[in-house]
């Protein structure tokens, strides 16, 4: 039986934050999911009431948190969070104030990225790239089984490169709130391939029933994302090789798109050797938790 102390995971999202105990052998003992506070002084004295309700239950906790955006590694303050109050804070700072001890931090789609990569689709490859495809798209790389956030603490952060190879229609590409123009995010996302729909043929549809739908209009929406995701994922082949890639978030969730992804990538990368897998997420929205909890080994006391 494994020992150690428990470990508190939380996933802060902008209109959830999910929490979850896990046991040293890496099995959840308990989890739940409230709304989210939409400002930070709320959000801190929600994290800390129910982090301490949790402990009343299940004993002192590490605790791990996995929030959106990043943090600047020179001031230790929160940098292109879309909850946007977050922003400026020094979340890590603040938090560890009001619990009175050390957690660990880092972006949503790194915590997703080492889930996968400890005990999901991941598990036993040397090199995992994760990949977020939800309302943005992001992305996280774990090497033997240790997340590596870059000195910048952005590792990961491909969709905010621009679409390789763009076509002539897909040049310049759609503005992004980043600033910028084309950038994968602009085309990979929930709400990107909802616009490219709505471009094509005028048609107002969300992405989960484009990606559920087989209408021909639906088809080739799916297939021009397919097309893009592996050609940006071609990229991220090229730069770190890694064994395996695994996809989450609820684009990921469409039929055969990892499998069309795999197909294609032979082609794009500057290789002759096998493809890289490319796989679907196993622990599904419970991979952010999970990753977070994570943030401490099972042999960290």
């Amino acid at each position: 039986m494994a020992t150690g102390i428990n470990r508190i995971g939380i996933d802060l999202g902008g209109t959830k934050t999910e929490m979850a105990v896990m046991r040293p052998d890496g099995s959840l003992a308990a989890r739940q999911r409230v709304a989210s506070p939409d400002t930070y002084d709320a959000c801190l004295d929600a994290l800390t009431r129910d982090v301490l309700a949790l402990e009343s239950e299940w004993g002192p906790c590490r605790v791990g948190l996995g929030h959106p955006g990043s943090v600047n590694a020179a001031t230790g303050l929160m940098r292109n969070a879309n909850s946007t109050w977050l922003n400026g804070q020094a979340v890590k700072a603040d938090l560890e104030h009001r619990l009175g001890r050390d957690i660990r931090t880092a972006n949503d789609a790194d915590c997703f990225a080492l889930s996968e990569a400890r005990d999901g689709a991941g598990s036993r490859a040397l090199t995992v790239f994760g990949v977020i495809l939800g309302t943005g798209v992001g992305g996280g790389l774990v090497i033997k089984g240790q997340l590596h956030a870059g000195a910048g603490q952005k590792a990961g952060e491909w969709g905010h490169n621009p679409l390789p190879w763009a076509k002539p229609e897909e040049y310049p590409g759609p503005a992004c709130w980043c600033g910028k123009a084309g950038c994968l995010e602009t085309w990979l996302s929930g709400p990107g391939l909802a616009r490219d729909h709505l471009a094509r043929t005028g048609e107002h549809r969300n992405a989960e029933d484009l990606l559920a739908a087989s209408d021909a209009a639906a088809r080739e929406t799916q297939e021009r994302h397919a097309d893009r995701l592996s050609r940006g994922l071609a990229h991220v082949v090229n730069l770190i090789d890694p064994d395996v890639i695994v996809l989450g978030g609820g684009v990921s969730n469409a039929p055969g798109l990892a499998e069309r992804v795999e197909a294609a990538l032979p082609g794009l990368v500057f290789a002759d050797g096998i493809p890289t897998p490319v796989r679907r997420h196993r622990h599904g929205d419970s991979s952010g938790v999970r990753g977070a909890a994570w943030l401490w080994p099972p042999d960290v006391q």
